[in-house]
């Protein structure tokens, strides 16, 4: 049994969802020499979230956006304004969708459906880079 923990970056994103699929991959290297295992992603941000979705047709993003930003609007009545409108909201949408997922891995890459990829939710206007945390747990390829 292999164990591995990495920090990952995501650059910065305007607001909205993002298949990040190959981004996440290409600094996951360490997922060729697993051939069973589990991956681990954990989004070390509370305005922001991690969903599994369609990996094809990009108006489904655009559309989760859409469906998102109609659902939760800016309240008169929040008060955790201090960075900004988009804020409050952001968080409310993060823990609607979540912080973190997991995935198979099999025979050194992620076992995920055909029609299923990463998504990286920006809830906010003008967000940085965003950190997520990845660990890895599973058999080594022999």
């Amino acid at each position: 049994m292999r164990f591995i923990q990495k920090d990952i970056s995501l650059r910065p994103k305007q607001r909205g969802f993002h298949l990040v699929t190959s981004e996440i991959l290409q600094q996951l290297s360490e997922i060729k020499s697993f051939q069973a295992g589990l991956l681990f992603l954990f989004l070390q941000h509370t305005s922001a979230s991690l969903s599994t979705n369609e990996n094809a047709d990009a108006t489904v993003r655009t559309d989760f956006e859409s469906f998102f930003s109609e659902l939760v609007t800016n309240k008169s009545y929040f008060l955790h304004t201090y960075e900004g409108e988009d804020d409050m909201p952001g968080h409310i949408k993060s823990s609607l969708l979540g912080v973190s997922q997991t995935f198979p891995i099999r025979n050194g890459k992620l076992h995920l459906g055909t029609w299923q990829g990463i998504y990286f939710c920006e809830h906010r206007d003008h967000a940085g880079s965003r950190k997520l945390f990845a660990t890895i747990l599973g058999e080594e390829v022999s």
